[in-house]
């Protein structure tokens, strides 16, 4: 318990003037005090690291089948591109499954305990996985990825919102798809080096690169090395970051973790009231039927269905698509490494330009013309490197950051919000499993309807975004009016702990 000498010298230094905030029915920028920064510092180093090397390792393991495209799958396993695109698709299948039991679990046990859980019987799938000789096995494998990969981003989303103030929050989702953009880069180089031992051994290359089929007799072979990089390693690194999370992760705001003094508690307990998250494991029915009822859930599942029509396609045909441009297999392959860089440059201009000016929808407006812009020079430009230039600008991740931001901003009540999000997963998974399947084989190499279908999502996408934020706003005003008419009582002593919804708290100012 607090003394009042302690609350007294705490409120000196929490200089964010939340009833600015209710006057104005605007966000305040809140200016931070250096205690709080020093909180945030440690906040960051203690649970960061985790979150961001899991998602690295993540992408790299799901996005081996793009690599797999130009080192001999197609030959090995007498596959068609048609069965290529369900390949792609079908890891979204069992990420699809795992959604409702997802939303289950995430409320009702600790996040470290059942993410950590998760995290090592993947690896351990990883690791055991025998290789697959047909269609049949390889799609098998892919939806078992999927499934038990399905936890992961609903985990780290939650996380986020529950650790972070809500202007704090745009950074760390830009951050985790910035990892999965070095996941591409780097994921390059690895594939580069594996393309080049094509035949050793009698193994394709493909073989090797693919963490989920590498058959484990030839791990006894001997020089293994190769092999056991591939394979092994990542399994065994999933599951050692498994234990990690299950035994270190700080998943909750006064985790012991984090080391707290009674200062930094009621910092804490400040930080709760900007992001209106209450943790409790009670399944609020009320909350699902009121995310039923408006119309914005709809909206977000639409933009997260339509942006990812193009992420799907993109994250399993780069490489591909690069070879069509007359590109040798080993370039296409190195050439997939500017396109991270290309996706981490977009993903630091949209934070830093949804911090600079404290907007989400105009800049995500912006980012999804972008993103449509990539696919018309996809479409337009028939052949030859300058393709490249749409290829490189038509990643959907900045967009996706923007909505995940969106929700998380503003949607408050923590079974809504698990049932928000769990909801944008579940429009992410059909995107992504739809998307491939766009990419029709008799249209190759420019695919010109596959991609006319991915301009048309993104425009869509935009009129979302923009009537979200157009809604957000009137919605602020309307509360304000009624503030100023003294229609709303003043927010409550013990709100951070009432757990209710954007809608219930009228002292909820939105942030479109």
């Amino acid at each position: 318990m607090s003394s009042p000498e302690t609350k007294e010298k705490v409120a000196s230094y929490i200089t964010h003037d939340y009833a600015s905030s209710l006057e104005s029915g605007k966000p305040v920028k809140f200016v931070y005090s250096p205690e709080e920064r020093k909180l945030v510092r440690r906040i960051n180093w203690t649970v960061m690291p985790l979150v961001c090397g899991i998602l690295f390792v993540q992408f790299i393991d799901k996005s081996t089948l793009n690599y797999a495209a130009v080192m001999g799958i197609y030959e090995d396993t007498h596959i068609t591109q048609d069965q290529f695109s369900w390949l792609g698709s079908i890891f979204y299948v069992g990420y699809l499954a795992f959604q409702i039991p997802n939303q289950y679990f995430l409320q009702r046990l600790p996040m470290s305990k059942y993410l950590g859980s998760i995290l090592t019987v993947w690896g351990v799938c990883l690791a055991c996985m025998a290789l697959g000789k047909n269609f049949e096995q390889l799609a098998g494998l892919r939806f078992l990825l999927g499934f038990w990969e399905a936890s992961t981003y609903p985990c780290i989303f939650l996380l986020i919102s529950t650790l972070y103030r809500r202007q704090e929050q745009v950074v760390w989702f830009s951050t985790m798809f910035i990892c999965n953009a070095a996941a591409t880069s780097i994921g390059g180089l690895i594939g580069y080096g594996i393309r080049s031992m094509h035949g050793a051994r009698g193994i394709s290359a493909w073989q090797c690169c693919d963490n989920n089929s590498c058959e484990i007799l030839m791990i006894l072979n001997t020089n293994p090395l190769p092999f056991l990089t591939t394979v092994i390693i990542w399994g065994v690194v999933t599951f050692a970051l498994g234990i990690a999370f299950f035994f270190f992760l700080a998943d909750k705001p006064k985790s012991r973790w984090f080391r707290l003094t009674p200062e930094e508690e009621l910092i804490v307990d400040d930080r709760l009231r900007d992001n209106t998250v209450v943790q409790n494991k009670d399944i609020n029915m009320d909350h699902i039927f009121e995310a039923f009822k408006d119309p914005r859930f709809y909206c977000y599942l639409g933009i997260s269905f339509l942006v990812n029509l193009q992420n799907g396609a993109v994250t399993i045909f780069s490489s591909q698509i690069i070879s069509q441009m007359g590109f040798s297999d080993l370039d296409s392959i190195l050439l997939n490494i500017p396109y991270g860089v290309a996706i981490g440059i977009l993903l630091a201009f949209t934070t830093y330009a949804s911090k600079r000016y404290d907007e989400i929808g105009y800049v995500a407006a912006v980012m999804g013309f972008i993103t449509f812009l990539g696919a018309l020079l996809l479409a337009v430009i028939p052949y030859g490197g300058a393709k490249l230039a749409g290829l490189y600008l038509s990643a959907s991740s900045p967009i996706y950051v923007m909505l995940q931001t969106s929700i998380s901003n503003n949607v408050t009540g923590y079974t809504k919000k698990i049932f928000y999000t769990g909801g944008n997963l579940v429009a992410y998974c059909i995107g992504n499993f739809v998307g491939p399947l766009m990419m029709v084989e008799h249209t190759a190499p420019r695919y010109i309807g596959g991609l006319s279908g991915y301009m048309a999502a993104d425009i869509l996408a935009i009129i979302l975004f923009l009537y979200v934020r157009w809604s957000l706003n009137r919605e602020n005003k309307r509360r304000e009016k009624l503030r100023k008419e003294g229609q709303i009582p003043p927010p409550a002593a013990n709100r951070e702990e009432l757990d209710l919804t954007d809608k219930q708290d009228m002292n909820f100012v939105y942030r479109p």
